[in-house]
C-alpha cells in the first residue's frame, strides 16, 4: 500500500468524467434490470404463504414440484434454502386457504416423494399487507434520504447535501440492480440492508467532506486542488475500513444459510459502490455546484 504515502499523488478530480460516464452507465443498466427482468418481491412485498420443508435426504426439486402439481399446485415456487435437504415452498393463498394448503403438500408429498419430511415453518401476508409492507419500505427509503440532506446542509452547505444525496441514491440504484440480475428477492430485510448501505455510504462521505472543509479553511487554492488533496489523505481510512467490513460480510455470504446470505450479498456490494461513490460521486457533485455558482 505504499501509494498511500505520498499526499496528492492520485488525481481524482480529474477522473470525474471517466467515473461519472461508468456511474452512468450502471445506473441505465440497473433500470434495464428493472425494466426488462424486474424486481422479485418476496411474501413480505407480495403477499402469499411460504412453506418450509426439510427432508431427510436430498430431493430433486423437479419431483417436488412434480408432486404439488399433481395435487393442484402448479402454481408453486420451489427455492433450495438452508441446507441440500430443504425446500421453500411459495404459492399465492388467501388466510382461508391455509389449511388446504398445508394438507395439500403433506399429503402430494407423501404420495410421490419416497423420502420422510416435516413441514417446519408456515408464513402467510395477506396482498394488502404485503401493498401497505411494500409502501412502508419505500418511505423509509425516501425519508432517511430527506433527513439526510437536511442533516448535511445544517452541518455543511447545501450544495455538499446534494453531492450526498445523489451519491446515496446511485449507491441504492446499483446495488438494488446487481441484487435483481443475481434472481435474488426483495423483501424487509433487503430494505434493512439498503438502509444499512445508506449509513455505510453517508460515513464514508461525512469524512471525506470533514477534510475538505478543513482543508479549504487552511487552503487558499481552487477547490478542485483541495477535493484531491483531501480525498488523497483520507483514501486509507476508507480503503481500510471497507476491506475489514467486506472481509466478515464474505464470511457470513459463504457459510450464511437462507435470509443472511441474501442480506450479507447486497451489503457487499453496496460497501463497494458507496465507497466508489464518497470518492467519484459526492465530492465532484460539489465541485459541478461551486462552478455553477460563480458563473
Amino acid at each position: 500500500m505504499k501509494w498511500f504515502k505520498s499526499k496528492g499523488q492520485i488525481d481524482f478530480v480529474g477522473k470525474k468524467s471517466i467515473a461519472l460516464s461508468i456511474s452512468a452507465l450502471m445506473i441505465l443498466l440497473s433500470f434495464a434490470v428493472f425494466f426488462f427482468k424486474g424486481i422479485k418481491y418476496g411474501i413480505d412485498f407480495a403477499g402469499g404463504t411460504l412453506i418450509e420443508v426439510k427432508f431427510d435426504k436430498t430431493v430433486p426439486l423437479d419431483k417436488v414440484r412434480e408432486a404439488l402439481e399433481e395435487g393442484g399446485m402448479s402454481d408453486a415456487i420451489l427455492q433450495p434454502f438452508g441446507e441440500q435437504n430443504e425446500i421453500l415452498i411459495k404459492t399465492k393463498a388467501t388466510p382461508e386457504a391455509i389449511e388446504a394448503i398445508k394438507t395439500t403438500v403433506r399429503e402430494s408429498l407423501t404420495q410421490k416423494v419416497s423420502s420422510e419430511f416435516e413441514i417446519r415453518r408456515v408464513e402467510l401476508v395477506g396482498p394488502k399487507v404485503g401493498k401497505d409492507l411494500r409502501s412502508k419500505g419505500i418511505k423509509a427509503l425516501i425519508f432517511c434520504i430527506i433527513g439526510i440532506l437536511l442533516y448535511i446542509t445544517w452541518r455543511f452547505e447545501f450544495r455538499f447535501a446534494l453531492g450526498a444525496v445523489i451519491a446515496l441514491i446511485h449507491d441504492v440504484l446499483i446495488s438494488l440492480g446487481i441484487y435483481t440480475l443475481a434472481g435474488k428477492e426483495v423483501n424487509l430485510p433487503t430494505v434493512a440492508a439498503l438502509l444499512t448501505i445508506l449509513g455505510y455510504s453517508l460515513n464514508d462521505t461525512i469524512v471525506v467532506y470533514d477534510r475538505i472543509r478543513e482543508n479549504m479553511k487552511k487552503m487558499s487554492t481552487a477547490l478542485e486542488v483541495i477535493i484531491n488533496r483531501s480525498i488523497n489523505e483520507v483514501m486509507k481510512r476508507s480503503v481500510l475500513t471497507s476491506f475489514t467490513t467486506i472481509i466478515p460480510m464474505i464470511v457470513i455470504w459463504s457459510l450464511g444459510l437462507g435470509i443472511l446470505k441474501d442480506f450479507s450479498f447486497i451489503i457487499i456490494f453496496g460497501i463497494i459502490v458507496g465507497t466508489y461513490s464518497s470518492i467519484y460521486i459526492a465530492s465532484p457533485v460539489v465541485l459541478f455546484f461551486e462552478k455553477k455558482a460563480k458563473r
